[in-house]
């Protein structure tokens, strides 16, 4: 099981925790520098998520408004060189 932990995390937990706590002050110390509160970050990374979920299913919504927009065209013309088409056998 302790192999099977230190693999996980790459190095000993007393290590590995070491050197998280660290880079979590360097991080903290930077980002106080820029000013930023922790509500900023989270607030940043759903707003993030959200511009990306709006962007990717924005654009299906687009394009399926596209199709009906052509569709209204294309299908009744399709439609009645069809029957032309067979009325002319």
């Amino acid at each position: 099981m302790s192999e099977t932990i230190h693999r996980f995390l790459g190095g000993s937990p007393i290590g590995v925790a070491f050197r998280l706590i660290l880079i979590s002050i360097l991080v903290g110390f930077i980002l106080s520098w820029l000013n930023w509160s922790p509500h900023d970050v989270i607030d940043w990374v759903v707003r993030s998520v959200e511009w990306a979920w709006r962007s990717l299913f924005g654009s299906f919504e687009r394009a399926f408004y596209y199709f009906l927009l052509g569709a209204a065209i294309v299908v009744p013309v399709f439609l009645i060189s069809r029957l032309v088409k067979v009325g002319r056998r």
